[in-house]
């Protein structure tokens, strides 16, 4: 056990998309396995699905049914003991938004095309108070050429699916200020995050050459990956290869960095009282807990020369 996180579980096939459930379980997808698991406190995992591709960001829809990002599949390499998707594999199954019955394990496609245009990698999901959900599209690699994402809004019957930013590079995290009002996504190989002002349900403000309001860049050598925003409005990112977590603030202020041992640090959500965080180190298959409001009490600061912990 570690001082920063206690693992609640390893052996993971690149876990990702956790949702904190009541009972204390945390439900998880398994890119490299293709499944939907639930995690007990204790650490026993439960397979409750196997829809198959790459199931990536999970969000528990107000229906009660888990609404999960497929991005239809990776290639995999291990290298120094973490595992890495490297690619599109020959069994590629397409991107699809898909809702599963987590009592059932059943599966339906709910979306797999917008405007005729297939989806490529459906990545991050968040539900918005009207009952829909907003979701990234973080595209797909090729041999010779990369497909772009964008930022899409659906709805949670079938009913609607909107290409509201396209294209957008490697769209990754994508999360909800508390009041409804923004709508936040890091794009992974830039390092931007960019933030829109929502007009209606599944509707944004755009003005200029820019994809959106450039919220902050990522210094040094890192990428974002998925996202989590607290009541307070803080944005909590899932960073690659310094691997942590950063915190910036709504209004794009630094608020610090939360190190951990994985490069492939890559999902983070946090319990109904914002007490603990559960967060995904991918590379190395675990699952780990942090006592957040712990870490409160605390400021970690990374200047570029190391990280230090500095006690209020």
């Amino acid at each position: 056990m570690s001082e920063t996180f206690a693992e609640i579980i390893g052996g993971l096939g690149f876990p990702e998309g956790p949702v904190w459930m009541p009972d204390g379980s945390i439900l998880i997808v398994e890119l490299a396995a293709g499944t939907v698991c639930r995690v007990s406190p204790g650490g026993q995992k439960q397979v409750i699905a196997t829809p198959g591709g790459s199931p990536n960001g999970a969000a528990l829809g107000p229906d009660g049914y888990l609404y999960v990002c497929n991005s239809g599949g990776f290639t995999w390499a291990r290298r120094d003991g973490l595992l890495w998707p490297t690619g599109t594999p020959d069994d590629y199954s397409g991107g699809r938004i898909e809702r599963v019955n987590i009592e059932t394990g059943k599966v339906e496609r709910l979306y797999e095309t917008c405007n005729g245009h297939p989806l490529s990698g459906p990545n991050d999901i968040v539900f918005d108070a009207h009952g829909g959900f907003w979701f990234s599209d973080h595209g797909k690699r090729r041999a010779r050429h990369v497909e772009c994402g964008g930022l899409y809004y659906a709805k949670a019957d079938g009913s609607l699916i909107r290409e509201v930013v396209y294209p957008l590079v490697t769209a990754n995290g994508v999360g909800l200020s508390p009041d409804g009002r923004t709508v936040y996504v890091a794009e992974t190989d830039t390092g931007h995050i960019w933030a829109w002002d929502i007009m209606a349900p599944g509707t944004i403000a755009r003005d200029g050459l820019l994809p959106g309001r450039h919220l902050a860049g990522a210094p040094g050598f890192k990428a974002w990956d998925s996202m989590a925003v607290t009541r307070d409005g803080t944005l909590h990112i899932a960073s690659l290869f310094n691997g942590g977590i950063t915190s910036i603030s709504p209004l794009g202020a630094d608020l610090g960095f939360l190190p951990l041992p994985d490069p492939l640090t890559t999902n983070i959500c946090f319990d109904a009282a914002e007490h603990h965080a559960f967060v995904t180190l991918s590379g190395s298959g675990r699952l780990v807990k942090v006592n957040w409001r712990k870490r409160q009490t605390s400021r970690w600061l990374s200047n570029g020369r190391g990280r230090q912990k500095i006690d209020r």
